[in-house]
């Protein structure tokens, strides 16, 4: 099978494939059990929408509306005026990758056969998801119950021909024009289909998955970082013994003592000292890096247990049951997603904080051990790293603001029949700000480090094998090293890029091995 195409089935569908349709442009296909699938619930649909008693979703209103029973004359208008009515998103634009997962976990959920879609408006969605024609979603508008509502409208307009897309050019064009540039005809929808485009969880899920992917990343970059720290403070390694986190057996904190540990195999650095009074013990924000980082790493683990779940769900209201009724539900409600996004910025928060207490030590003469005030060239002519350390604080403290959850809110909407919602979209758009934020301030860590570690070096101290790879690979992308005071911004830009494109991360495992 070509290996830039997922096929959805009847099951769910995976993180791996979520990440390669958003942001690989991965091509999508329908697998032949999924049309099968389609079809036959498709049927049990039908049948009831010629029946006389009222069924939710097929013949019914929607919301506080749900009792008034619809004729068949009027259902294909009540189909499209709901997408069109919950098509009332506002403010910027969201990000095209976030978009791409949100048609891609709604054409999932409508492959399990559980929607009652007809095969064709499923695919329709894979053709605009293939032809790169991304809708305009707006910032605000989902409550994330009933789901994602305003998000997923903008995308079932789109279907429709209707409103306003982004084409595989970048230019935002009409709807219809673009479906017609690709010879995608518009779909006219029928009984329950307007409905079960709109009632999922597939955008905080999708900004969950890809939330995760990233962090994994960062905290692999976070534990390179804090080692880097360590050695430039001539801490002590002893700490990361394995024998010590096997007493406290966390998952997490083995896996980034261990990060650290190879690191930090063959330092010269460590352990040594310049101070009258030889240092006890490290501080906190040296010594309980694998603690913190450990933590985070274990929460990181059970957010993807809960998208995974969800990867594998069918969220739509109502559903078809396998033995052909069609049930009204709750499934909808994002509160298992939503809990995890805020749980992932209370950690990410707390890695920014002790991230950003390292630089601060760093920088501070009082407690760097001996490195000049500042990492300055020239202390009091040159200010050295001094800003570069408020703008990491400034980071941090936004990602406390950040971190405050979004889920423990609930406002209620449809006149009261939605009495409490999830709010997990916004929890995954608070997230992913988090997110790069959290890259931003091990950026700036990576870049005292290294500047701290040459220092050193110039002062006849050896650093490990793997800070040395670090630093020449830094430095190879245009990052310069100690020297007097210049324009700084460029450089933490610079530094910024080689964290979020995988290059420390790729610097280090050369030396130490693949690490986790």
């Amino acid at each position: 099978m070509d290996t830039h195409t997922v096929v959805v089935g009847t099951s769910g569908t995976t993180a791996q494939d979520v990440i390669a349709v958003a942001r690989g442009n991965a091509r999508v296909e329908l697998s032949a059990a999924a049309v099968d699938a389609l079809a036959a619930a498709r049927g049990i649909v039908d049948a009831l929408a010629a029946e006389p008693e009222p069924v939710y979703g097929v013949s019914t209103g929607f919301g506080a509306l749900a009792s008034r029973h619809i004729g068949q004359e009027l259902r294909g208008r009540l189909q499209r005026n709901i997408v069109r009515s919950h098509a009332a998103g506002m403010g910027p634009r969201v990000e095209r990758e976030v978009v791409r997962a949100l048609m891609f976990l709604r054409l999932k959920t409508v492959a399990s056969g559980h929607t009652g879609v007809r095969p064709e408006v499923a695919q329709t969605m894979a053709d605009v998801l293939n032809a790169g024609i991304t809708p305009v979603v707006h910032e605000y508008g989902s409550l994330g119950c009933s789901g994602d509502l305003a998000p997923l409208s903008h995308c079932a307009l789109t279907l429709m021909g209707e409103g306003d897309a982004e084409g595989p050019d970048g230019t935002v064009r009409p709807a219809g024009e673009l479906l017609a540039a690709h010879g995608i005809t518009p779909v006219e929808l029928r009984e329950k289909e307007g409905l079960a485009l709109l009632n999922g969880t597939d955008g905080m899920l999708g900004m969950l998955v890809m939330a995760l992917a990233d962090l994994k990343a960062l905290y692999t970059c976070a534990d390179i970082t804090a080692a880097l720290s360590l050695e430039a403070l001539l801490g002590t390694d002893k700490v990361l013994a394995p024998e010590l986190h096997a007493i406290r057996p966390h998952p997490g904190q083995g896996v980034s003592a261990d990060n650290m540990l190879r690191v930090l195999a063959g330092s010269g650095l460590t352990g040594h000292h310049q101070d009258d009074a030889p240092r006890v013990q490290d501080a906190y924000s040296v010594r309980c890096a694998p603690q913190v980082n450990g933590a985070g790493r274990d929460t990181l683990d059970y957010a993807g247990i809960v998208a995974a779940r969800e990867l594998a769900s069918a969220v739509d209201n109502p559903v078809v049951l396998s033995d052909g009724r069609v049930e009204s539900n709750g499934n909808f409600h994002g509160a298992p997603v939503a809990y995890v996004l805020d749980f992932l910025a209370i950690v990410a928060a707390d890695l920014g904080s002790i991230t950003e207490r390292r630089t601060d030590r760093l920088l501070d003469k009082n407690r760097s051990h001996g490195l000049p005030p500042f990492l300055a060239d020239d202390a009091g002519v040159d200010s050295g790293l001094m800003i570069a350390q408020y703008t990491q604080a400034a980071l941090v403290s936004e990602m406390k603001r950040l971190a405050v959850p979004a889920s423990a809110d609930s406002i209620p909407s449809s006149a009261m029949q939605e009495d409490h919602v999830s709010m997990g979209w916004s929890a995954a758009r608070k997230l992913r700000t988090s997110v790069d934020d959290l890259a931003r301030i091990v950026a700036v860590e990576l870049y005292a480090a290294t500047r701290a570690i040459e220092l050193r070096a110039a002062g006849g101290l050896t650093p490990a094998p793997a800070s040395q790879a670090v630093i020449e690979a830094l430095r190879a992308a245009g990052v310069e090293g100690p020297g007097p005071d210049r324009f700084l911004s460029p450089d933490l830009a610079a530094a910024d890029a080689f964290v979020r494109a995988g290059k420390l991360v790729a610097a280090v495992e050369p030396v130490t091995g693949p690490l986790h």
